[in-house]
């Protein structure tokens, strides 16, 4: 599903990775995270794919604040060492501030 997002400007978080075999409680965490974001001010929406054990994620915020904060969040911070130790092989994560944005629709 496409995130419904306002007008620019607002903040993109861009995170790729790559995964390792197994699922190992990586279901059930990412689950959590995102009912979590969902109740964090500033959050805006999330898009997600994976395919082929790459997998990108592009969370919208408000403003950086709301992403530090989000990224400061405790139970957030124990899942993304999990996620270094058990569920990543390698991952990149990118904030981005939307200047623009486009839309089509039928």
């Amino acid at each position: 599903m496409i995130a419904h997002t306002p007008a620019p400007p607002y903040y993109a978080v861009i995170f790729s990775s790559l995964r390792t075999e197994g699922d190992h409680g990586y279901g059930e965490a990412a689950h959590r995270m995102l009912e979590l974001a969902r109740d964090q001010p500033g959050f805006l929406g999330v898009e997600s794919a994976r395919e082929a054990g790459l997998g990108i994620t592009v969370s919208y915020w408000e403003s950086e604040a709301a992403i530090l904060a989000w990224k400061q969040h405790a139970e957030h911070r124990a899942v993304r060492e999990q996620g270094r130790s058990t569920w990543y092989s390698a991952f990149q994560t990118r904030v981005c501030k939307v200047e623009r944005a486009y839309t089509f629709q039928h």
